[in-house]
């Protein structure tokens, strides 16, 4: 299958990829499944740090941090599973996976964060709700089209943008915390506001172009009937 990315800043990081994997020494028996735990792990440190932006405003530095630390690992694990001979279809789809979890994980903690700023736990909530929809929504579309089509395409606003924004997000807030905090409630209203409506309609524009990408596929349709199977 082929991997195109359209994104705005990946043709500045990739050429950094195997630098950075080769300063970080990585022990070539670690599976790369290991990297991608890890960068998980470091989501959910980010997450936690959005979440408690309200109450200290340096959480907001370990919110930037664990985005960057997960992009890290996003971009060396594939480098050490191709350097290593450990490329499997496993480690890619668990990749993947934990990719959209990282994202919401990040919306539920800044919706988490807008409550507690403004007070009113439904308006976090419902924010936090719409844009992991949009996340999810957007990952099956990407998935079910890179199927049809055989190529698993980003768009150029992708997951390394998303995450980039994620980090200015994190340092601004801190510094809002720590010269404007009563500023911080509408602050995070409007960002989660934007963010949402932004999701909505990056969702739309790229069903609109998938549904047209499939169409034209040389691929056929798939006819084949569903199996019923008692095992």
């Amino acid at each position: 299958m082929a991997r195109i990315t359209r994104s705005i800043l990946d043709p500045v990081l990739f050429p950094l990829v195997q630098p950075l994997y080769r300063l970080l020494h990585i022990p070539k028996k670690l599976p790369p499944e290991a990297i991608i735990a890890i960068g998980h792990s470091f989501a959910i440190i980010g997450a936690a740090g959005f979440t408690l932006v309200p109450l200290f405003w340096w959480t907001g530095i370990f919110a930037a941090l664990g985005v960057l630390a997960n992009h890290l690992a996003d971009m060396v694990d594939g480098a050490h599973a191709r350097a290593t001979g450990q490329c499997r279809n496993g480690g890619e789809l668990l990749d993947h996976f934990t990719d959209p979890l990282s994202f919401s994980y990040w919306m539920v903690g800044l919706g988490i964060a807008t409550s507690l700023a403004t007070g009113s736990p439904w308006i976090g909530l419902g924010f936090a709700i719409a844009c992991v929809i949009c996340i999810y929504a957007t990952a099956v579309l990407t998935n079910i089209r890179a199927k049809i089509t055989g190529s698993f395409e980003l768009a150029r606003f992708g997951p390394t943008e998303f995450k980039a924004l994620l980090t200015t997000i994190a340092l601004g807030l801190s510094l809002i915390m720590l010269w404007q905090p009563d500023s911080l409630p509408m602050l995070l209203v409007s960002l989660q506001t934007l963010l949402a409506v932004v999701g909505i309609t990056q969702l739309a524009l790229g069903l609109i172009k998938g549904v047209r990408a499939v169409n034209l596929s040389a691929k056929p349709a798939d006819t084949t009937p569903w199996i019923v199977s008692d095992s």
